[in-house]
């Protein structure tokens, strides 16, 4: 269960299967939900959770998801101490029964995918940010997620009976 809401619930096109629709972004970079793209605010606005990959930089984007709906979020290299005091390194949600595994990532963008991995056990995603680059990718069952950076672009995870990814343009 979603902490304290109840989630929308979408029906996919196979009758009776439900999906959660969860909104992903990392390396917003910025100071206050005003300065995220209108199409990603708006967007994320629609989902049933929002999962933040890290590098908000300031308090102000946090606050202002939590306003939008239930955010997971963890920490990244350009946090402020303030953010960094209150989020963890690295997460592990379940959503409709599958395991989210939920990271900045650190390093070069060559490699990325293997340091990420090796930070949690039996998941079906990880979620991660750092390099800027979107990535949306199967590799030995599990699906790597990167949103990008928000400025760029955004994710939108679909969870029912498998999970499906989508990178969308900011712009």
């Amino acid at each position: 269960m979603l902490y304290g809401r109840r989630p929308r619930v979408l029906q996919s096109l196979s009758v009776g299967k439900c999906v959660l629709k969860i909104g992903v972004l990392s390396d917003t970079h910025a100071y206050s939900i005003e300065d995220i793209p209108r199409k990603v605010v708006d967007s994320l606005s629609k989902v049933d959770l929002i999962i933040h990959a890290g590098d908000f930089t300031a308090m102000g984007v946090l606050d202002g998801l939590k306003k939008l709906g239930e955010v997971k979020a963890v920490q990244g290299n350009m946090d402020s101490m303030v953010i960094r005091s209150k989020l963890p390194i690295k997460e592990t949600i379940e959503v409709g029964g599958k395991k989210i595994g939920v990271t900045h990532g650190s390093g070069a963008p060559w490699g990325i995918e293997q340091r990420v991995r090796r930070m949690f056990d039996q998941v079906d995603v990880i979620v991660y940010g750092h390099s800027h680059e979107a990535q949306n990718k199967v590799i030995d069952g599990i699906l790597f997620f990167n949103p990008g950076r928000a400025s760029d672009s955004f994710g939108i995870l679909m969870i029912g009976e498998d999970v499906e990814g989508e990178i969308i343009s900011s712009r």
